[in-house]
């Protein structure tokens, strides 16, 4: 079973930030995809955003 959403603590382990560092970007990502603080971030926004490719992200959080 796969997951669709990322959460600070995926964010933390991709970036290497520190957990509130994670926390800020989600909800910088967040407010400029105009979600509002309970509706989810997708592993595909967040790619989107960074720039960077799922296929990197989806091993370090899907295992």
């Amino acid at each position: 079973m796969q997951r669709v959403c990322i959460y600070p603590k995926d964010v933390q382990l991709i970036t290497g930030k520190s957990y509130r560092q994670s926390v800020r970007l989600v909800r910088k990502i967040k407010e400029e995809l105009n979600k509002s603080t309970n509706e989810f971030l997708t592993i595909d926004e967040f790619c989107a955003y960074a720039g960077i490719k799922y296929e990197q992200v989806s091993h370090l959080i899907l295992g």
